[in-house]
């Protein structure tokens, strides 16, 4: 979807923002504008989760916020809400980045950002999800619980590697990941080869009892399909 067929939608894409600065907040509300996005914003969480959020195409999400963390805005929000969500924070600690994606976090986008790459990733985003703002059915198969991902409604055996490798994977179903991406990405596999990336896919695969699930994208990386 490029941002001339967003403005052409028939509905504008809604975006529900919680943050807490206001200044920021009307920044990038006057930016999204210009393709056709409405964004909504709560500086009080407590008022943003309740303001419908249903009723968003979209939630993009600080974590520092007043009286309630932002980690568990996202665990309450991915727990009621189909709904893709983007973290827009400040904090730079990888532990608050892999906290996120285990707690539903579809993007992590550390501040400061242009919001030229915000608007590309809720495009990104927006693609893999259907006008109701579901995800495509390809994506059911696969749920992640806390450290347990389920295929087909069954509990995978996974050793701390693979979770991490499929995770990553899981939560960008349909899109190319290099072999840096997925290394650098883990907090487990920080030091290892390509090599072990390798042999951790192929693991991953025979446990999913599909050999075509991961695809090996030539030069580049690896696909969930």
């Amino acid at each position: 979807m490029t941002s001339m067929e967003t403005t052409k939608r028939e509905k504008p894409i809604k975006i529900l923002m919680i943050e807490d600065d206001p200044e920021f907040a009307e920044l990038l509300s006057e930016y999204l504008s210009q393709f056709g996005m409405q964004v909504t914003n709560y500086e009080d969480p407590f008022l943003g989760v309740s303001a419908g959020v249903g009723n968003y195409d979209l939630l993009l999400l600080d974590l520092t916020l007043p009286g309630m963390d932002g980690l568990e805005v996202c665990e309450e929000v991915v727990r009621k809400y189909d709904i893709p969500v983007i973290i827009s924070s400040a904090r730079s600690d990888i532990s608050d980045k892999l906290e996120s994606f285990r707690v539903g976090a579809d993007d992590y986008l550390p501040k400061p950002y242009d919001p030229k790459e915000l608007h590309a990733r809720i495009l990104s985003l927006l693609r893999r999800y259907n006008k109701g703002g579901s995800k495509n059915e390809a994506v059911s198969d696969y749920e992640i619980r806390g450290d347990t991902i389920y295929y087909k409604g069954e509990a995978l055996y996974l050793t701390p590697a693979e979770f991490d490798i499929l995770s990553q994977l899981v939560r960008k179903q349909g899109i190319t990941l290099s072999r840096e991406q997925l290394i650098n990405e883990s907090e487990v596999m920080s030091d290892s080869s390509q090599k072990s990336l390798d042999v951790i896919v192929s693991k991953i695969r025979s446990k999913l009892g599909n050999p075509k699930a991961i695809q090996a994208v030539r030069g580049v990386g690896y696909k969930l399909i």
